[in-house]
């Protein structure tokens, strides 16, 4: 396939090129610099690659962040997408988009996994920017037929994401402690979290590109949940010296879901898909990235 990639110098965007190319696809990146809601300009871009599908994948993704900086998290979130959805529906051969949402627009969970027609219940700004995404993906295929596929990522995780996210977050911290002696200070341990490797997440992506169905909503999960402080004795088992970890309010946030776990098996039946990575694969992978960066 021909394929163009918002987002695609950030975390999850640099495994899905690589995959798709390694899949033998033809694929575009979108320039850095260039603002998503900018949609002259993307169009622009569009129309030069001539995509069969779009990957959206730019966006302003950390929950945390979303509490300080509200308005500019639903302007790019949001109106981000709807700049790529016109894009998209002006050019001569309209592509298929799929959209890339989070399980964050679940809200709190009952602790058992939540499939896709669990009700939207966003508790942070974040989250209601993704909802946001998601109708203005849904209204344009209802109204104007657009081919639009939306997706809902559960966390996921891998060697070469930035520290604003938890796993990543706590392998830096524990390889700082190694090399100073310090404790590393923690959040909320008590949640619970869904988490799969992102490379079997953009696995699912390209497979739901190829065969989603247009106007449906499609999770990535593993279908277990871990709570943080679960991952965190995992990260520790793997240090290299002894770190106690230390509570510190500041990086507690102001709502957060206890538990958070999906149910993926619409996408399976769909695709055959199911998680290949192991987790403590992954993190002994986050470990190592830190330790040599």
């Amino acid at each position: 396939m021909r394929a163009f990639v918002t987002g695609a110098s950030g975390f999850v965007g640099g495994f899905l090129t690589r995959h798709l190319r390694d899949a033998g696809d033809e694929v575009e990146a979108m320039p850095d610099g260039i603002d998503i809601a900018d949609g002259e300009a993307l169009l622009d871009l569009v129309r030069a690659a001539r995509p069969e599908v779009v990957y959206h994948l730019a966006a302003l993704a950390h929950v945390g962040r979303s509490w300080e900086e509200p308005a500019e998290t639903m302007r790019v979130n949001a109106l981000g997408t709807l700049s790529v959805l016109e894009a998209a529906r002006r050019v001569d051969d309209p592509p298929r988009v799929l959209i890339i949402s989070s399980a964050e627009v679940y809200g709190a969970g009952s602790g058992e996994p939540l499939d896709e027609n669990a009700p939207l219940r966003p508790t942070n700004p974040y989250a209601a920017s993704k909802v946001a995404a998601e109708f203005l993906g849904l209204q344009a295929h209802l109204g104007r037929g657009s081919d639009v596929v939306r997706v809902r990522p559960f966390n996921h995780v891998g060697p070469g994401q930035a520290d604003a996210f938890v796993v990543s977050a706590l392998a830096k911290r524990i390889v700082a402690a190694e090399r100073s002696g310090g404790p590393i200070e923690v959040g909320n341990l008590e949640a619970a979290r869904d988490f799969t490797d992102v490379r079997d997440v953009v696995r699912a992506y390209r497979l739901l590109a190829l065969h989603g169905a247009p106007g449906e909503v499609y999770n990535v999960a593993s279908g277990h949940a871990i709570t943080i402080a679960e991952l965190l004795e995992r990260l520790l088992a793997r240090s290299e010296t002894a770190v106690e970890p230390v509570a510190q309010p500041s990086l507690f946030r102001p709502v957060d879901v206890p538990v958070l776990v999906g149910d993926s098996s619409r996408l399976a039946a769909l695709t055959g898909w199911r998680p290949e990575v192991d987790l403590d694969e992954t993190l002994a992978a986050v470990l190592e990235y830190w330790r040599s960066h």
